[in-house]
């Protein structure tokens, strides 16, 4: 009789019917993956659209599913020419199962807002954390570890797995030594789960199929048609091998890079989610100092924002805690509380206008764009203090990385030429195709609700604009109502709007 799970057959809603490894059943089965139910996919996307209720749970089995056929699917083409052994295809559908891992409460929120404002000048990201929570998984599961010798994964290929979830190739021979392969032989497979050269990987693959299925959104990438043209070459002055595609790819390689940037416009970065992952935020940061998570034996009770320094703590750790401190009763987390009360009241903050300046402004100087808007709303508004100011930037990016074509970063190969890899130009697909790949907006939102306060700051952000040669949207002309109480409190035309765009 085998000890351990046995291989399992999973009706996911993206994939259909896949079979999961007797390895990745086993890591599956622990609290450490099972915390991933627990943990939105699209953060705060869904208080705005509630189809989006799926979590990075199912996302990482398809990611899992998809990183398995896809490095199948190259060995079935190129066979001995890409020397993959069975371990290896194994580590990369680990790899896709747990590249997620270290996600906190409500996904990016999480590692992009609520950690910098409480430990700014810590560096982290989910990632680090994944591979922390990845170590924690395997030594505090006794049957997981066993379920790795019993496949002849040791250390070494341990830590393959890692720089795997992460993309980040070996550089050295000392590196390449760390994870058990010869140098280069296996460089390609660091393209699958976490692509660093141009982006394309399985992770989006799933991603962009489960949120445009449960967003509503359209999308006309093909994951299966690139995955069915890709193959391995070698290339550049290195001969590297890479993962290229054909040429006949291009078009829908820019419907992916298309669709990345349609779900962050409607979705991840629509005006609502930001306000409401702002008011999360803050709650969160006015919480941290009161909530308490019991972690490892022997240390402190942690906080929100140190439980990441402890996988047992942070194991606890999911969106549960937005719903532990709304019904809490602690003094201490009045403050916390009211915010979360006023989100489930749709009681959010103002939004006030954007603009999409030419000058690409940064970060630091977004504290100087609120003091001059506060500037020229004070006299009028005396009841507004320059907290109650939210200026956001918010950037778009194409490809994800640079203000770059990411296109011009892929290699492809022309049908009677599988061998000899090549670049293409962005002309030579269509001359219809973007010629920008990154903006950003600058955002203003207002905390205070009251009408007469709300037009004095559209007022003033209009005027701001001005002086700064920024264009603003011309909704036309505002009818003023001279019936309105001045306690009242505006309405919000998207309190009950399940999609807004």
């Amino acid at each position: 009789m085998v000890d351990g799970p046995k291989a399992k057959i999973f009706n996911d809603s993206i994939h259909g019917y896949i079979e999961m490894h007797p390895l990745c059943v086993a890591i599956i089965d622990t609290e450490q993956f099972q915390r991933l139910r627990c943990i939105k996919q699209m953060g705060g996307t869904y208080f705005v659209y509630p189809g989006a209720s799926h979590n990075r749970f199912e996302h990482s089995i398809g990611t899992s599913y998809l990183a398995g056929y896809f490095v199948e699917s190259l060995r079935r083409k190129q066979g001995k020419e890409l020397d993959i052994e069975e371990k290896d295809v194994l580590c990369v559908k680990i790899a896709g199962l747990c590249h997620d891992l270290g996600h906190g409460p409500f996904s990016h929120m999480f590692d992009n807002d609520f950690i910098p404002k409480v430990r700014p000048l810590l560096e982290w990201s989910h990632e680090v954390a994944s591979e922390k929570m990845f170590d924690h998984l395997i030594e505090s599961n006794g049957g997981v570890k066993k379920m790795f010798e019993k496949n002849e994964l040791g250390d070494k290929d341990i830590c393959f797995i890692k720089k795997l979830m992460t993309g980040e190739t070996p550089k050295s021979e000392e590196e390449w030594k760390e994870v058990g392969r010869e140098k280069n032989k296996p460089r390609f497979l660091f393209e699958i789960v976490a692509n660093k050269i141009n982006g394309i990987d399985v992770d989006k693959w799933d991603y962009f199929a489960r949120d445009c299925k449960y967003l509503g959104i359209k999308s006309s990438f093909e994951h299966m048609r690139c995955l069915s043209l890709a193959r391995v070459i070698k290339s550049g002055k290195k001969g590297e091998a890479e993962i290229c595609y054909r040429d006949i790819a291009a078009g829908n390689i820019y419907d992916l890079f298309h669709t990345r940037l349609s779900i962050h416009k409607k979705a991840c970065q629509h005006k609502t989610v930001n306000a409401i992952e702002m008011m999360i935020t803050e709650a969160l940061v006015k919480a941290d100092p009161h909530f308490k998570i019991k972690g490892e034996n022997g240390r402190e009770p942690s906080t929100i924002s140190t439980a990441i320094d402890d996988m047992v703590a942070y194991t606890k750790l999911t969106d549960h805690v937005y719903y532990e401190i709304l019904y809490s009763t602690k003094d201490e987390l009045k403050e916390a509380r009211e915010i979360l009360q006023n989100i489930e009241q749709r009681k959010l903050y103002k939004f006030i206008g954007y603009t999409i300046p030419k000058d690409n402004p940064d970060e630091k100087g977004v504290p100087a764009m609120r003091k001059e808007i506060f500037d020229i709303v004070k006299e009028n508004a005396e009841e507004l203090k320059e907290d109650d100011i939210v200026v956001q930037l918010t950037p778009f990016k194409y490809g994800g990385t640079d203000d770059k074509d990411p296109v011009g970063k892929v290699r492809f190969y022309a049908k009677h030429r599988e061998n000899e890899s090549f670049n293409i130009k962005k002309e030579q697909v269509s001359r219809m195709l973007p010629v920008v790949f990154i903006e950003e907006e600058i955002r203003v939102y207002c905390k205070e609700r009251k009408q007469p306060t709300v037009e004095k700051m559209k007022t003033a952000f209009l005027e701001w604009c001005t002086h700064r040669g920024y264009e603003v949207e011309n909704k036309g002309p505002r009818i003023q109502r001279t019936d309105h109480n001045p306690n009242e409190v505006e309405h919000d035309d998207d309190k009950d709007l399940h999609l807004e765009t």
